[in-house]
This record gives C-alpha cells, sequence and structure tokens, in this order.
C-alpha cells in the first residue's frame, strides 16, 4: 500500500508531504485546491509502477511514465506541468510498500524524464481511477477516441477504467466443504481476490443496493442494466446506479484484488444519502481485506459517516484538507477536521437553530 507521498511544484500543488497512510485516505478542500489533480498524480505514479517489466513489455518506467503524465493530464508539453512561474524543478516522490518511487523534471521538458529513481518491486495487482462521471453510456466513444482517434479529450484515467470493464466477468468458484474429510485433512489456503468472503460480502451488498446489475451486450456492442429477467438501457439508467455497478464488476471480472489501489473522485456524486452511506459501509470491508482507498469530497455527509467508521471500527482514515495555502494532515480516528466544509455545516445549523428561536 502506499505509505507517504510528498510533491513540489506539480501544477497547483505547490508543496505536499502527506504521512502516515492508511486503508482509506481522505482529500477535503475547497473548489480548485487540486484534489482531484493530486489523485490523478498519485494514480500516474502507481499505474506507471503497475505497467512497468509487465508481460511484455519493454518500455522503461521513465517511458511509462512519461505517457502517463501526457495522457492523463494532456499538457502541451509535460514541462507545462511545472507550478509556473517558478523556476524550481516539478518532483514527486512515494512510498510504496516501503519503497521510494520518485522523479523531477524542469519545465523545459518536452521528451523524456531523465530523473527518475525505482526501487519498487514490480507490481500484479492493478489501481483504478472512479471520476465523478459515469462512463458506461460513453464506453465505446471514449475506447474509440483514444484507440483509434489516439486524440485529448478523455483522459487515461477514464481510458484504463473502458478498459478494465472490458474484462469479462469470473465464473464464481465454490469452496470446498470439508466436513465430510478426515480431521487430518489440510484445507485449502483461504480464497482470495473475486472468490473471496470479503469480496463477495462486498458484491452482495452493491447489487442489494440498486438491485441489480450490468452487463456488457457484445452483439449490440453496449452495456445494459438486468434486474431479474428485466434489462433496460444503459442510457435511462440512473448515474448512481450506473456508479456502484461499476465498482460491482471491477470486483467481479478479477481486475481488483487485494492489494489494488482505488481512487475515487467524488463518491458522493449522484447518490442519495442511504446509498452514500451504505457505499462507504462497503469501502471499509474492503480496506479490511487489504484494497487501499483514496476518496476526494466536498461532502460534510461523506466527512461525517467516515468519522463515525473510523469511531465504531477503531479504524484510522488519515485526511489531507486544504487551508488557506498550506495543506493540514489528520485523522478521523481522533476528531473531526477543522475546514470550510465542515464549517459551513456547522453555520447552517446555528443558522436553523436561530431561526427556530425567533
Amino acid at each position: 500500500m502506499l505509505n507517504s507521498v510528498q510533491i513540489k511544484n506539480f501544477g497547483p500543488l505547490n508543496q505536499l508531504d502527506w504521512q502516515s497512510l492508511g486503508s482509506i485516505n481522505l482529500v477535503i478542500g475547497n473548489n480548485g485546491s487540486g484534489k482531484s489533480f493530486l489523485l490523478k498524480a498519485m494514480y500516474s505514479a502507481v499505474r506507471t509502477l503497475e505497467d512497468y517489466k509487465r508481460g511484455d513489455n519493454p518500455d522503461s518506467a521513465a517511458e511509462i511514465l512519461f505517457k502517463k503524465l501526457y495522457w492523463t493530464f494532456q499538457p502541451e508539453k509535460i514541462g507545462d506541468l511545472v507550478t509556473k512561474p517558478s523556476d524550481t524543478a516539478l518532483s514527486f516522490s512515494l512510498m510504496l510498500d516501503q519503497q521510494n518511487f520518485s522523479y523531477s523534471f524542469g519545465k523545459d521538458t518536452t521528451k523524456a524524464i531523465s530523473a527518475l529513481e525505482n526501487r519498487v518491486l514490480p507490481r500484479t495487482s492493478n489501481s483504478v481511477f472512479l471520476p465523478a462521471k459515469e462512463v458506461l453510456s460513453l464506453h465505446h466513444i471514449i475506447l474509440e477516441s483514444r484507440e483509434q482517434g489516439k486524440q485529448f479529450g478523455f483522459d487515461d484515467t477514464y481510458l484504463d477504467l473502458a478498459r478494465a470493464l472490458q474484462i469479462p466477468q469470473k465464473k464464481r468458484m465454490f469452496a470446498v466443504d470439508v466436513s465430510q474429510y478426515h480431521s487430518d485433512y489440510i484445507s485449502p489456503l483461504p480464497t482470495r481476490g473475486c472468490d473471496s468472503k470479503d469480496f463477495r460480502q462486498s458484491r452482495k451488498l452493491l447489487k442489494d443496493m440498486i438491485d441489480g446489475e450490468i452487463e456488457y451486450d457484445k452483439t449490440e456492442n453496449r452495456w445494459n442494466f438486468k434486474r431479474g429477467n428485466q434489462r433496460f438501457s444503459i442510457g435511462v439508467t440512473a448515474e448512481g446506479v450506473k456508479k456502484v455497478a461499476i465498482l460491482d464488476t471491477l470486483l467481479g471480472n478479477g481486475y481488483l484484488s487485494e492489494n489494488s489501489i482505488i481512487f475515487i473522485d467524488e463518491p458522493e456524486s449522484a447518490l442519495h444519502p442511504e446509498a452514500i452511506s451504505k457505499l462507504l459501509d462497503i469501502i471499509a470491508i474492503l480496506a479490511k481485506h487489504g484494497i487501499q482507498f483514496f476518496l476526494v469530497s466536498h461532502s460534510y455527509f461523506v466527512i461525517k459517516k467516515l468519522f463515525l467508521v473510523a469511531q465504531e471500527q477503531k479504524f484510522s482514515i488519515p485526511v489531507l484538507s486544504k487551508e488557506g495555502d498550506s495543506w493540514q494532515q489528520s485523522d478521523l480516528l481522533d476528531e473531526m477536521p477543522d475546514n470550510p466544509i465542515i464549517n459551513e455545516s456547522i453555520r447552517l445549523y446555528e443558522e436553523e437553530v436561530d431561526f427556530a428561536f425567533k
């Protein structure tokens, strides 16, 4: 899992040092503070490490990173990612499983990243970025514009997600009933991945939330929402349903595993409060199973629910919040952080109380 991240002069992120990361991590702050930008910077680094030395990929880590940054942020040139008007180089460093991955480059960089250090062992797991906007109704458009047109528009977070959703669903494995065997029988190792108990439990909860699941129709080249024996076009399916169904699909096709990292931009988007609460409970289950989460949110409801999860389960949930020009760190296991989102919620409550007693 990711242990820490340090960033200097990376777009809107002048300086950031986030230590002691946990299984669930939350980023909050005002619009334009760089929250989603931070997640994309981290995602680009993690995906670089996952593509490096995978299969027959001959590219160096620097070559993979260059392409990932270019297609994720889509600048005119890579050097444009350096904070302006600073003449200091952009630098990025993270610790993954206590091993360092870092790189830096200047504003004039156009074709290569020369300064890169990688001590992280090759990864077999996959990370994914779930954007605030839904992607299922645009699935074929994303693939065509990027794979055929090679055009800017949908960045790599969308392309990677679209490709991950193409993986066929795995057939469920059935656990062996060892009770009929001799007591000396040695049971198999605990089932992992999409056939593990926690994954199956999470998928059941996700399906219960939306009362169905999505499936891909190869003949018609489109996604449908399936509820019992009924099928509905994905275009008439609620965005909140599609959002939850995507996570269920990635758990079911084996793309996500125990060491995956999931970045979610605005988990509250298109979901009503009860669904948000249930989704965060499922995230807590998966986090205990080994998946690491990074969430960006504007919602007081999300913050409050995660605070209750931390308190009830004695679960550390680090929070990074933008206050003024600096980033502040806290932990929901200790307290609710001081932040404009929370302050505004309190102000509205106090205003309501004052109005009630007038």
